[in-house]
């Protein structure tokens, strides 16, 4: 600790506690506020976010001293040290970073000195249209009975596109052809399933297979497409589908169940007999990764879990279940599971900046460390307190963002102590 002379409690001391105590009260209101930008994924290193020293309130010539700077948990941005401008350091794709979520958004702590301040900034990930839709094969083999009806209907795969909102919105064509039409319907989450609709009867005899081709579109500007080619093959009388008894199937589990844990069991039926009427079930268009997470047994139709799965990481899985009957006829329906979450994360403390030594004349409510606190569960699980442990002068306050300040509770006297030792507890309400 620096040595020192405690001033006077004179008439010119007296102002300088009351020029401290307003110093400190205008940066308590400083650190409750919150900076928000906007950008477009994208980005290339080096484009402009927003010009965060001037928005602290902050000029040029007092960067020097103030020596703003970011934390160091996000790599994704950089501030000048000329300026005192939010910069990008790393492109940044809207899609890895937040998946389906609706809401992208990138947040970290500003950091000044001289008075020792932190900052909550927030940067919200604008989505750009640069996913085109796709389908999970490069071909949908079909098999209709010759005798079947014109207007049944045959679900195709869904297309789907990283992208969000109007950049996602699906639309089909359909290869012109005068013995089939396409026809959407709204699934469960509102996405629009694309059907395959037998226009008149078919004759095995005279033609045995189609080849056609489905477009999806999404709604992008430009406009970006991908195509599935769709072989129907004509085969003799297979009356009826099979039907799955719901249309959606929910359940809910808890995170770090053991690998091969039973999830739930979807179940259609078929009217048809032997091999017409013999179901069996598999993934229809499910996104990457869920089948190194789930299984889906062929005969049984019970899904159980490969690994065990982790709430921190994913909460919600949605994706679509396939029956298919022994003459090729088709349904689908959509699989919802909910991961519930466990306590299994304990809070964890980032010292983002420590001030040693201070003078002992420092005042009360003095900053002398800044730390954040995360806690990756969700829920009380997640809600952290922080204390102190140990006889000290000195106290936490909570700050913006999870963020806690360790300040000065009393006058410091380094002839009575040097040095002060106080041990941070947080605890969650797991």
């Amino acid at each position: 600790m620096l040595g020192g002379r405690r001033q006077s409690g004179g008439p010119g001391g007296g102002r300088a506690l009351v020029l401290g105590a307003v110093l400190l009260w205008l940066c308590w209101r400083a650190a409750a506020e919150r900076l928000r930008y906007s950008m477009a994924e994208e980005l290339p290193r080096g484009s402009l976010v927003g010009p965060l020293a001037r928005d602290l309130g902050l000029s040029a010539d007092e960067l020097p001293a103030r020596k703003l700077r970011l934390s160091e948990e996000k790599q994704y941005f950089t501030v000048s040290e000329t300026n005192g401008n939010l910069y990008v350091s790393e492109r940044l794709d809207r899609e890895e970073l937040c998946g389906e979520s609706l809401s992208c958004s990138v947040s970290f702590e500003a950091l000044v000195h001289n008075p020792l301040n932190v900052f909550h900034v927030e940067v919200d990930i604008q989505d750009i249209n640069d996913n085109s839709p796709s389908f999970g094969k490069t071909v949908l083999d079909l098999e209709i009975g010759e005798w079947t009806l014109p207007g049944a209907r045959f679900p195709l795969e869904v297309a789907r596109d990283a992208d969000m909102g109007s950049n996602s919105l699906l639309t089909y064509e359909l290869s012109s052809n005068p013995s089939f039409s396409l026809a959407t319907r709204e699934s469960p989450d509102g996405s629009q399933q694309p059907e395959l609709v037998l226009e008149r009867a078919l004759d095995r005899e005279k033609q045995s297979s189609f080849e056609l081709v489905l477009t999806a579109m999404d709604g992008g500007d430009p406009v970006r497409s991908g195509t599935v080619q769709i072989r129907v093959n004509v085969t003799d009388a297979n009356d009826n589908p099979p039907v799955f008894s719901k249309k959606v199937y929910e359940a809910r589990v808890a995170e770090n169940l053991p690998a091969g844990s039973l999830v739930l069991r979807v179940r259609a039926t078929d009217a048809d007999a032997g091999s017409n009427g013999r179901v069996s079930y598999s993934f229809a268009n499910v996104p990457d990764g869920i089948r190194e997470l789930f299984a889906v047994d062929s005969e049984s139709g019970e899904i159980t879990t490969v690994v065990p799965l982790d709430f921190e990481e994913k909460s919600k899985y949605s994706f679509s279940l396939g029956a298919r009957d022994g003459g090729g006829l088709t349904d689908n329906c959509k699989v919802q599971i909910d991961i519930t979450d466990e306590n299994d994360n304990a809070p964890k403390i980032t010292i983002l900046s420590l001030s040693s030594p201070v003078s002992e004349d420092a005042a009360v409510g003095t900053v002398v460390a800044l730390l954040k606190v995360r806690d990756r569960d969700s829920g009380e699980n997640g809600e952290v307190s922080c204390e102190l442990s140990g006889e000290a002068p000195l106290s936490i306050v909570a700050s913006s963002g999870g963020s806690y300040k360790v300040v000065t509770a009393s006058a410091l006297d380094r002839e009575q102590a040097s040095e002060h030792r106080v041990t941070v507890v947080a605890r969650d309400r797991g």
